[in-house]
């Protein structure tokens, strides 16, 4: 692949700061060899350590790491790469250091402040491509780094920073967060989690997978009853009480489908989710969910085991899958309900086209360049753009490790890169695209793609089995890749199929067709039902019905 050139804001922004630095003041982290709270600290480490910058105020009471955010609203923070780091052993923030909003340590104002310093810890991985990373594994926390078991932090302390007076602030890790309890087992709500034979091989480590399954009313007193799956593809969730409670009276009172409610977790070294699909960063997680997780959900849950019986619905991330799997997996779902879903078209990745723009993060003119928006609301200001939530990944994790969104896409949509880690799109620094990665991009991954080289085939599969929900005013500009979808599908008359869209005026992300006056299980089970009703094949298993 070719190698970037030129030289980007941030660059241009650390080389001034280093070119500025003579006399200043240097931030340094340590560990103890014996945590507090743990008791003696494994060494050596491998991994990220963070500092954050919080101005007191109304959120003092707030620990700064968790004040960080893609928002005007951010707190500051900083982050290095360490490895084989030892107790005792510095690891030192100065104005070279990349941060987040601000580019350098240099550009703080001097003044009194909370700050805080967190250690990601980093796990080695060989791989069965060949290829041996460190990556920061997932723990049962969905890859939050603030919660995740075995993390080190310090306390927040009040202190007066200086950026251009000399000296060193030292600050100790002393706490380790400790171990997550496993969500319960309640009555109506279950828990299954298996390993997977398919990504251990590709990790070389033990890998799982795990789903919450809600009961439908009336499942011990039907003991020979089979039943229908409604898979929700979702971020990684760790509690469904909550969004059970939403529809808890409907439910249990037996006015919704007599269906097995399955949400799958699948969070792994890169995202807290995999995109339920094959990749060549990932593995395969597509044919570990559909060949050992739901395979495994039903027998356990007397499912039907059946693609006609199975129906898949989600929202952003999980809009995209559902989507997704019933476009690579046809005969495996009757049906997917896709609400603002991620980029299905890569001619409008968000607000860039990927395959003609030169530039992510700038439309640049004769005279002068603009800064492409990532993020608005309703009424069209702009609260993010492309390169500043880029700057913020890359402060979260160098390699695209940053375990957030623009770095999951890379490495579920990519080809793996030289060294291992995911092929980047664009420069983080610059913004500039690799047509090669895009290229790339386009014939495994953009959904109007494949859709449109496999229509013959796919087609037939399809008919009456896509739902797509997004808002005029997607948060995240996702509509546009649903206008583009739309107008594929109608574009084909060889065969023609039945797809519906719904376009919610000025609605933001995460619009799923509800208005927010019902859930989306009110809304999209009855329409499952009446597919399921008029589409079982002869003498099927229609025993749920009771």
């Amino acid at each position: 692949m070719r190698k970037f050139t030129g030289i980007g804001l941030l660059a241009a922004m650390l080389a001034l700061a280093a070119s500025m630095a003579g006399a200043q003041q240097r931030i340094a982290v340590v560990y103890n060899a014996v945590i507090d709270n743990a008791g003696p600290a494994p060494a050596p480490l491998d991994g990220r350590v963070f500092l954050y910058i919080a101005k007191p105020g109304a959120e003092a009471a707030v620990a700064p790491r968790f004040l960080i955010s893609d928002q005007p609203g951010t707190e500051q923070f900083f982050g290095v790469d360490v490895t084989a780091w030892r107790p005792g052993t510095p690891a030192t923030f100065d104005a070279q250091v990349l941060g987040y909003p601000l580019a350098s340590l240099a550009g703080v104002p001097a003044g009194d402040y909370i700050v805080q310093a967190l250690f990601n810890r980093y796990t080695v991985f060989h791989r069965a491509d060949g290829h041996t990373v460190l990556l920061p594994a997932e723990a049962g926390e969905g890859q939050d780094m603030q919660r995740k078991p075995g993390n080190l932090y310090s306390v927040p302390r009040r202190v007066h920073l200086d950026p251009h007076a000399p000296g060193t602030l030292r600050l100790t890790l002393t706490q380790a967060i400790p171990p997550l309890a496993p969500p319960p087992d309640t009555a109506w709500i279950r828990h299954l989690t298996i390993p997977s034979a398919l990504l251990t091989r590709f990790w070389g480590r033990p890998m799982y997978v795990s789903a919450t399954v809600v009961l439908p009313p009336g499942f011990a007193q039907h003991p020979r009853a089979h039943y229908p799956v409604m898979i929700q593809q979702n971020h990684f969730t760790r509690r469904l009480a909550p969004q059970f409670d939403r529809v808890r009276a409907l439910w249990t009172a037996g006015k919704l489908p007599h269906f097995l409610w399955v949400d799958i977790n699948h969070a792994n070294p890169y995202y807290d989710d995999s995109y339920a699909v094959n990749s060549a960063n990932l593995g395969p997680y597509g044919d570990a969910i559909m060949q050992e997780l739901i395979p495994a959900v039903e027998q356990r849950f007397r499912g039907i085991g059946q693609g006609w019986a199975r129906f898949t619905y989600g929202c952003s991330t999980g809009g995209w899958e559902a989507l997704a799997d019933q476009i690579l997996y046809p005969g495996e779902f009757n049906g997917a309900w896709g609400a603002s879903p991620d980029p299905v078209d890569f001619r409008a990745f968000q607000i860039v086209n990927i395959y003609q723009d030169a530039n992510a993060f700038w439309l640049q003119g004769p005279w002068s360049r603009l800064p492409r928006p990532d993020e608005r609301r309703p009424d069209g200001s702009v609260t993010q753009t492309m390169a500043r939530d880029v700057q913020r990944e890359l402060v979260l994790g160098t390699h695209g490790r940053s375990a957030d969104q623009w770095d999951a896409w890379q490495a579920v949509f990519g080809p793996v890169g030289p060294d291992g880690y995911p092929a980047p799109i664009w420069d983080p620094m610059t913004g500039v695209i690799d047509r090669q990665v895009a290229a790339y991009w386009k014939s495994h991954f953009d959904l109007d793609a494949w859709l449109n080289a496999h229509w013959r085939t796919l087609a037939p599969k399809l008919d009456g089995k896509l739902h797509v929900y997004v808002g005029e005013m997607d948060s995240y500009y996702l509509n546009n890749a649903v206008y583009l979808m739309q107008a594929m599908i109608n574009r084909h008359d060889d065969p023609k199929i039945t797809a519906s869209f719904t376009f919610g005026p000025r609605q933001p992300h995460c619009f799923d067709g509800t208005y927010g006056k019902q859930s989306e299980e009110q809304l999209y089970m009855p329409q499952m039902l009446q597919r399921l009703r008029a589409t079982a094949p002869a003498g099927a298993d229609m025993s749920w019905d009771y």
